[in-house]
């Protein structure tokens, strides 16, 4: 891919959700400690585990997430693509990375430090603040996701314990007329 200009990348940052309340001079002190990444295809983006010291948006490319599971193998979680973002709770909560982001395809990301990302904190940039809520809005949608889909899951679990116990009662019966 060619060289991004900065115009690309506003014209970019502002139809991306996670941008979509920061004005124009907001945007820029964001863009301002922005790094542009490339990675290539079958390249991690970070691992888990690994120290929280980013959060990203996808630029062009796909990446997947990526879970270990010591009783399984490694669950895919996700494919994420442009305009998504990744990594946001290390920044919330300074943890290490709980899932792996491979790229797909070859990929550009846009990473931003935390070192970076807590100074505008600490300086009390309105932009890094309504960043935050951004985050906890993403957050917040994934949680409610993750709640549901556990629910489902808890309720089929149930449903084929029911279904066997009642299967093992009915074929302990014998039925005679």
């Amino acid at each position: 891919m060619n060289t991004i200009t900065l115009e690309q990348i506003i014209n970019f940052l502002l139809e991306a959700p996670m941008f979509a309340e920061l004005n124009g001079v907001e945007l820029s002190e964001i863009v301002h400690i922005m790094q542009v990444q490339r990675v290539r295809a079958g390249t991690a983006v970070f691992r888990e585990g690994d120290p929280g010291d980013a959060w990203y948006v996808i630029y062009a490319g796909e990446a997947e997430v990526l879970k270990a599971n010591e009783f399984l193998p490694t669950q895919r979680i996700c494919v994420l693509g442009p305009r998504s973002c990744f990594g946001e709770m290390a920044i919330l909560d300074h943890s290490s990375r709980s899932a792996s982001v491979i790229a797909v395809e070859d990929c550009t990301v846009f990473r931003f430090p935390r070192r970076d990302f807590d100074h505008l904190l600490s300086e009390g940039n309105l932009a890094a603040y309504k960043l935050i809520y951004e985050m906890a809005k993403v957050l917040s949608s994934r949680q409610r996701k993750i709640t549901q889909d556990l629910t489902e899951a808890l309720a089929a679990r149930e449903e084929d314990r029911l279904r066997s116990a009642t299967l093992s009662v009915v074929q302990g019966q014998s039925l005679s007329e």
